[in-house]
């Protein structure tokens, strides 16, 4: 488990968690806001490892008992917040593992930390129980909501909540990361930091993921013969994409790396600032045959496809009004 010293980027929030804790300001609710493998899990288990360490400081120290505890996640005071079900957190879930554990004082620290990841996926009925304990919270309680999605949470909570956003991790930052950690060659880190976006978490499963070039070869496959594939076609290859273990929204990202080449291309006509510079020529013919406003569309159309998948609207459906604009433009 990381210190705040280990983590890559998102100094203002690390600054923020570390000046409370100087100054004594704790709140008792925040909200770490930002999209999977932006880091919010790794930032609230820092704090939550800080706020138990025995030193006292500004950052864990990750010797003391406390830390090490924290570190096996057994420390008796930081509580992760489970859900069966993959895509809603219940109202009974909240109530057991929160709303009535507060009410116990910390067994061997001054905070009790809840940590509840997909804090966004909370019915209507848990939020409002959880209501509660954020209006009138013991002394001791720390609670931290990890959302993807602040805006299906209910204005009641993000009112009486703190709400930290996750920033982009800069491109720089995620390379030095991903050749030092990761050590993967330098196209390969090249490729992985476009498709992350500053997301250093999708950066890393790309990176390290076996099937790298396989997915990499699949996503060209499929760029360079959309427009004669059919939607069948194009179904098929795009339901074979979990062979890989990578969602969908992230491959629709490596497609749009491709997208973003072509449009860089198409304005400047250099090969050197290409992300797959290995595929200039074919970069090149799809620029020419693309117009500005057909590619900007095409951006546009993939990362509103992630957002609808996002929120379960229809595989088929949403593959299928994506890939028919693709042909289109």
């Amino acid at each position: 488990m990381p210190g705040f010293r280990d983590i890559v980027g998102h100094g203002q929030i690390i600054e923020h968690f570390q000046n409370a804790i100087k100054m004594d300001k704790i709140s008792h609710a925040y909200i770490l806001a930002g999209e999977k493998g932006s880091g919010k899990r790794t930032i609230a288990t820092a704090f939550a490892q800080t706020l138990q360490c025995e030193q006292g400081q500004t950052d864990a120290c990750g010797i003391c008992h406390a830390c090490k505890q924290a570190e096996s996640r057994n420390h008796p005071d930081i509580i992760y917040v489970t859900h069966e079900k993959p895509n809603s957190i219940g109202v009974e879930e909240i109530r057991e593992q929160l709303v009535g554990d507060v009410l116990i004082k910390p067994y061997s620290s001054k905070y009790k930390v809840y940590i509840v990841n997909d804090a966004d996926k909370m019915t209507v009925q848990a939020q409002n129980a959880l209501l509660k304990t954020i209006e009138e919270p013991p002394s001791y309680a720390v609670i931290l909501l990890l959302a993807g999605n602040v805006s299906s949470m209910l204005p009641t909570i993000l009112s009486r909540c703190v709400t930290l956003s996750m920033k982009p991790v800069p491109d720089e930052e995620v390379k030095k990361y991903l050749m030092e950690h990761v050590q993967v060659p330098d196209y390969q880190a090249d490729v992985c930091v476009a498709f992350a976006q500053g997301n250093i978490g999708k950066a890393v499963q790309l990176a390290s993921s076996d099937s790298f070039n396989e997915i990499r070869a699949a996503a060209l496959h499929l760029l360079k013969n959309v427009r004669k594939m059919d939607m069948s076609d194009i179904m098929s290859h795009m339901k074979g994409i979990s062979e890989f273990k990578l969602e969908v929204q992230d491959f629709l990202d490596f497609l749009a790396v491709w997208y973003r080449d072509v449009l860089y291309f198409k304005a400047t006509k250099d090969i050197d600032g290409l992300i797959f510079k290995d595929q200039a020529q074919s970069i090149s013919d799809q620029a020419n045959i693309s117009s500005y406003e057909g590619i900007e569309e095409i951006l546009k159309a993939l990362q509103k496809a992630k957002t609808r998948l996002n929120a379960n609207v229809n595989f088929e459906l949403v593959i299928g009004l994506l890939f028919l604009l693709i042909k289109e433009n």
